[in-house]
């Protein structure tokens, strides 16, 4: 059986944690205290239904203002597909949130109030998922209920929709458009007979059926050094391996590689996983690389194929997320951590930002929270990247703040 991985995204109360709360009680993937825990605090709200969104806001601070706040990793099956949903955050001040949801997800279900169409939000979320290469896109247009399952409503918002797809999806996009009530049911395990005019398959027929595209195996050879292994023991008095991930291609026995960033050359002797010697290592893999010579290996290099034409450089143009609330100006210093890799960066220049709401590009010499823009950046010492649509692991970075240390921003390599 598959498994999928689908990020939500929407505004504040569109309905999210509804759609999934309900999505596990009709296929059974909730316990009886959860089942009834729902069913209790429902009737103590005086609710005449079953409060489904309990059932995934967990946090009290949630619960209590019927929000939610962090992004949760939330599992359920079917008798076709497996399915890990990260349920973000939909208050604009914690897009961050959704930006970690939607990073490591394969498809994305952008909910909408049917009463309110196509908003920032909407605009945002949607970009963030191109932003992040995500290429299966479910537009869940919810709350079909409060605008009495009207056909030119639903019509209406798949237009802007449209629009909004035709100015900014990555080539490659496939998405769907579906009306549904998360509260009362309709067309969220089965289609209703209250929207007869839509003929396209229930909400978890078309997650059971959209195609799971293969991770992009990129052959180019790379495996990012965590560790250096020295026993200094009798028995393993000359061991000199490097333990790390295999972030793209693999690895075999005999391979021609070059050392980043002191650009030395070499020769796979052996490869080892929890301890044993094996033949290959591959992509997102983790293990100990040996080399025939006695190269310049550390914490933070990079070990490729002899011949992978990589970046290894201290100038870099990216496109950021920023995401605290002291903004990002021009001439800060930041640690920039890439994996392992992690240096010194000054922000050399903001570009500009797009405002999210027009999609327009405006010039612009700092970002604020939740602001995304281009900006150049300068680093203490050369590291090895790639521009983020060719590889996703040696593309995407974070900005740490030297002060405070909490994350302030996510890139993405042009």
């Amino acid at each position: 059986m598959d498994i999928i991985k689908v990020v939500t995204a929407g505004s504040v109360d569109d309905g999210k944690s509804t759609l999934i709360g309900r999505l596990l009680y009709e296929t059974k993937s909730l316990k009886d205290d959860q089942i009834a825990h729902i069913e209790n605090k429902s009737k103590s709200k005086g609710y005449d239904y079953l409060d489904f969104s309990l059932a995934t806001d967990g946090l009290l601070t949630e619960r209590e203002q019927g929000i939610t706040i962090d992004v949760s990793n939330i599992f359920f099956s079917t008798d076709i597909r497996r399915f890990i949903v990260a349920d973000s955050p939909g208050h604009v001040e914690y897009t961050r949130n959704m930006i970690t949801g939607a990073s490591t997800a394969s498809a994305a279900i952008v909910l909408l109030d049917a009463r309110k169409g196509v908003i920032e939000q909407t605009k945002r979320h949607f970009y963030i998922t191109q932003l992040l290469g995500i290429n299966q896109v479910i537009f869940a247009i919810n709350k079909m209920d409060l605008v009495d399952y009207k056909e030119a409503e639903f019509n209406s918002i798949v237009s802007d929709l449209n629009l909004l797809i035709k100015s900014q999806a990555n080539q490659g996009l496939h998405s769907y458009f579906i009306p549904l009530s998360a509260l009362k049911g309709d067309n969220v395990i089965d289609t209703s007979s209250n929207t007869s005019w839509y003929t396209g398959p229930s909400f978890l027929s078309l997650l059971e059926s959209i195609p799971i595209e293969e991770e992009h195996q990129n052959e180019e050879q790379s495996f990012q050094v965590q560790y250096v292994i020295r026993p200094k023991t009798e028995e393993y008095h000359d061991y000199r391996g490097f333990a790390g991930k295999v972030k793209s291609g693999s690895f075999s026995v005999g391979d021609l590689i070059k050392v980043h960033p002191s650009n030395r050359f070499s020769k796979v002797k052996r490869l080892e996983k929890y301890g044993e010697s094996v033949d290959k290592l591959h992509e997102n893999e983790n293990g100990t690389i040996l080399l025939e010579d006695e190269v310049d290996v550390s914490r933070g290099s990079s070990i490729v194929a002899q011949d992978f034409e990589i970046n290894s450089s201290k100038q870099l143009t990216a496109t950021v997320s920023w995401l605290q609330d002291a903004p990002l100006n021009a001439s800060g210093i930041y640690w920039l951590q890439q994996g392992v890799q992690k240096v010194k960066a000054k922000i050399k220049a903001v570009h500009n930002t797009i405002d999210l709401e027009t999609l327009t590009i405006n010039q612009n010499n700092q970002l604020k929270l939740n602001d995304i823009g281009e900006v150049s950046i300068q680093t203490a010492s050369p590291i090895v990247s790639k521009a983020y649509s060719d590889h996703k692991a040696l593309g995407a970075f974070i900005l740490i703040d030297s002060q405070t240390n909490n994350t302030a921003g996510v890139g993405f390599i042009k």
